[in-house]
């Protein structure tokens, strides 16, 4: 959520004047999203946030069963939290449209797709949780392999990819090239049986709706992992096996990727994605898990857990109030305030102003107990 809302620093515009440094285009890379194929640090907050809602998911079911709460009752929670996710990612893919904006890769709305299939499968064994995360990412990479590859004479322009568009993948990879493979079909038919100003055609950013389907799985990933984090272990053990669990999961990963059975594009998060993005989810949860219940060291991580405490509503602030924020601080502190520094980082001392104010409000409520739940 850190990583989402620091998208108000505009590094990648800011890395736009200084073309031949290295380290201003490193950090660009790393802070905004890879065109097709690959990954960078942004790229992994999506999987992130997902992996977690699965991690999560044994430790709630067990709180709650722990207050009583029928699997009935659990079971309609759940349900609840699907749709409210769903509909709130449809609500804020709508901010300033005409009217309502019926699509579906949000990540709210792709968690909440598949967050009740993922709970039942809390109450499932290991066995079946791994059979079912197998059965998800073959039949998806089957629907895209089984799909038709365009003809010579397809006409990209008509799905909004540009003639010089440098990133088309080969071989048998073009199965998963930006709207042209299986996911980008069945959105022309789904995404237009719902109201809209003009028929869909195509995703600007190839996204598609049923990603939700791998989405899941990384769900599933995340619910292993949950799983082992309450085994009756050391600390040590715990991160030692999520730390293999990362390794290996990177390894097939790229495997997939290079062999050119599967190609690693997180934008229509193929089963690569699902499989290589977890192994990133894995390590970074034995290094947390390492220094902060191994290790002890706690304090440093108070500004995240303040965050982390209410991730759903930093979601929905960075997208609906950074503007506000922005502008408003530029009106009563003045519109020359944050260019001490120079035009060029105007919008990161603006953009770190408004994080700080996002983060007060968040330490506000983190202090008063409010916590915004689905």
């Amino acid at each position: 959520m850190f990583l989402m809302a620091a998208e108000a620093l505009k590094l990648p515009h800011i890395a736009r004047s200084f073309p031949d440094n290295p380290i201003w285009q490193f950090i660009a890379h790393h802070t905004s999203h890879v065109e097709w194929v690959g990954c960078s640090l942004h790229d992994m907050i999506q999987p992130s946030f997902t992996f977690l809602a699965g991690v999560s998911l044994p430790f709630s079911v067990t709180s709650r069963g722990a207050k009583g709460q029928s699997f009935q009752q659990l079971l309609g929670h759940a349900i609840v939290r699907s749709l409210v996710l769903i509909f709130l990612g449809i609500f804020l893919r709508s901010v300033g449209a005409k009217q309502t904006n019926f699509t579906f890769e949000d990540t709210l709305t792709q968690i909440g797709l598949g967050y009740t299939f993922c709970f039942l499968l809390a109450f499932a064994s290991p066995r079946v949780q791994w059979i079912s995360l197998g059965a998800i990412l073959v039949g998806y990479w089957g629907a895209f392999a089984l799909y038709p590859l365009p003809g010579p004479d397809f006409d990209w322009q008509v799905v909004g990819v540009p003639p010089d568009w440098s990133h088309h993948l080969s071989g048998f990879a073009q199965h998963w090239d930006k709207n042209s493979n299986f996911g980008a079909r069945a959105d022309q038919w789904f995404l237009n049986l719902f109201p809209r100003p003009r028929p869909f055609v195509y995703n600007g950013g190839g996204y598609l709706t049923s990603s939700f389907i791998p989405t899941l799985g990384t769900m599933i990933l995340g619910l292993i992992a949950g799983g082992w984090l309450r085994l009756e272990r050391t600390a040590s053990e715990k991160a030692l096996l999520l730390g293999k669990a990362g390794l290996i999961s990177l390894a097939a990963g790229a495997a997939l990727h290079f062999a050119g059975i599967c190609p690693v594009v997180k934008r229509i998060w193929t089963p690569s994605w699902t499989i290589f993005s977890a192994g990133w989810c894995f390590l970074l949860l034995a290094g947390f898990d390492a220094v902060i219940d191994l290790r002890g060291y706690r304090r440093w991580a108070f500004p995240l857990v303040v965050i982390g405490m209410n991730s759903i509503a930093m979601y929905c602030m960075a997208h609906l109030w950074e503007g506000f924020i922005r502008s408003s601080l530029r009106t009563h502190l003045g519109q020359n305030v944050f260019k001490f520094a120079g035009d060029t980082f105007e919008p990161f001392w603006t953009g770190s102003a408004v994080l700080l104010v996002l983060w007060l409000i968040l330490f506000w409520m983190h202090r008063r107990k409010l916590y915004l739940r689905v």
